[in-house]
């Protein structure tokens, strides 16, 4: 059972590799804090009028990374609330300073088996059109991980359910600020 969690007073922002579960982690997350909650995928694809698939396909990875940059600012310029972002999102060195700055960051991190079978169930990830889902994910791995180490927070989130997910990042969020507060700064 979790113990009842404040509101936060910064923007939650969940990153971490596809299949991790940002989104539905997320969204449980932000109920369980009465927050406002904002897939950044999402947000894209109702910016564009289309599928992120579509914009990676006519456009590139580059120009999807700057538009998904563009949404996440206007986000962040919101009040508080629980972003789920894109696996490559903190990637982006604008994208990821952003968040650093506005964000309370947290990597949601699972083996990479756990991650295969996940992602292997659906065909709408775009990076994964045609190929071996566990090759894909140990290479992002090896190029994101060094990134994903600089977020806030690091809650491995293993094959537990999405609600053990939000109970371990409740405990990692008041374990920070306990100890943030102890040493006189802000959460």
């Amino acid at each position: 059972m979790s113990m009842p969690a404040a509101p936060a007073r910064r923007t939650l922002a969940l990153v971490g590799l596809m299949g991790v579960g940002k989104s539905s982690v997320g969204r449980r997350l932000a109920r369980a804090l009465d927050m406002a909650f904002y897939d950044a995928d999402e947000e894209i694809e109702r910016a564009a009028g289309r599928p992120v698939s579509e914009i990676f396909a006519e456009l590139g990875e580059p120009e999807f990374r700057s538009g998904e940059h563009r949404v996440i600012a206007r986000l962040l310029r919101g009040p508080p609330h629980v972003l789920a972002t894109g696996g490559g999102a903190f990637q982006h060195e604008e994208t990821r300073r952003l968040l650093k700055e506005t964000a309370l960051t947290i990597w949601l991190k699972c083996d990479l088996e756990v991650l295969a079978r996940r992602v292997a169930r659906r065909d709408t990830r775009p990076l994964l059109r045609g190929k071996d889902p566990m090759e894909v994910l140990k290479a992002q791995a090896e190029a994101r991980y060094p990134n994903y180490a600089l977020a806030d927070i690091t809650v491995e989130t293993g094959e537990s359910s999405h609600q053990a997910a939000v109970e371990a990042i409740l405990r990692a969020i008041r374990a920070r600020s306990a100890t943030t507060q102890a040493a006189g700064g802000a959460a």
